[in-house]
């Protein structure tokens, strides 16, 4: 029996429901807020966006980005992974990742795409995600 699209949005719906009350999306809401409650967090965060957008610009326009520009960026990109409320936000969005991953890799299953335990392929990405999620992208 075929399915048409507004039977597979209807379903989808209702896992998108289920997903909403799995414990692992209340702790990224809540680890989100806590970092976009703390001052502190929000300029360490804006402080490194500022330092990787001007050197991204910079080594754009052919110019090369010093040692101390290097040295400086490091330094605030370990300010921000050890703080605190931003360490638990990445960690719990790495769990909650995970969990679209899961899914999503369940999903592929029952299509045939994909077998059992394999690589994440169409997992989730970049959306919402932390500002020091992309600490590798700058170095």
């Amino acid at each position: 029996m075929a399915v048409d699209t507004q039977q597979l949005m209807q379903e989808a719906e209702k896992l998108g429901r289920l997903v909403a009350q799995h414990p692992a999306v209340a702790r990224y809401k809540s680890a989100q807020k806590a970092v976009a409650d703390d001052p502190e967090a929000g300029r360490m965060l804006a402080d490194m966006d500022r330092q990787i957008e001007s050197l991204s610009r910079q080594e754009q326009s052919g110019l090369p980005i010093s040692d101390a520009q290097r040295a400086a960026l490091e330094a605030a990109q370990n300010r921000v992974v050890s703080h605190i409320k931003i360490k638990n936000w990445n960690l719990a969005q790495v769990e909650f990742i995970d969990l679209l991953r899961k899914i999503t890799q369940t999903i592929q299953r029952q299509l045939g795409d994909q077998p059992a335990g394999g690589a994440g392929e169409g997992a989730p990405s970049g959306a919402g995600a932390p500002a020091a999620a992309s600490i590798s992208d700058a170095t």
